[in-house]
């Protein structure tokens, strides 16, 4: 029985993403936004969707970057005020990210990490 207690303790502790931490980009984030928003917002230009130029979410600068108005899709510090949060909630079909047609949703558990 110790060993099974130790063995979950272990696990608990090399768990990627610790509960109330600050996650790693490479580890933690940057997989969640590859599998679920690089398709449409990362480095292909010709297929990026999101305003004029396109919104890319796979360097620091585009996701930074003003969308227009003062808004931003992340606002290092303050991730209310994140626009890529507000999509990833959104109850409108319209503004939700991914859209539903995609096929692809965040869970609860990856918005918690790219809120941190």
């Amino acid at each position: 029985m110790r060993h099974f207690t130790v063995a979950i303790f272990v696990l608990a502790a090399a768990s990627p993403v610790q509960a109330a931490g600050v996650p790693d980009f490479n580890r933690d984030v940057r997989p969640i936004l590859s599998n679920n928003c690089f398709l449409c917002h990362g480095p292909d230009e010709d297929g990026r969707k999101g305003g004029q130029n396109g919104l890319r979410l796979d360097t620091r600068e585009g996701a930074v970057e003003d969308l227009g108005g003062g808004a931003h899709a992340v606002v290092p510090g303050n991730p209310e005020k994140s626009e890529l949060l507000k999509r990833l909630v959104s109850a409108d079909s319209e503004e939700l990210m991914p859209p539903p047609k995609s096929g692809k949703s965040l869970s609860a558990l990856e918005i918690d990490v790219l809120r941190r």
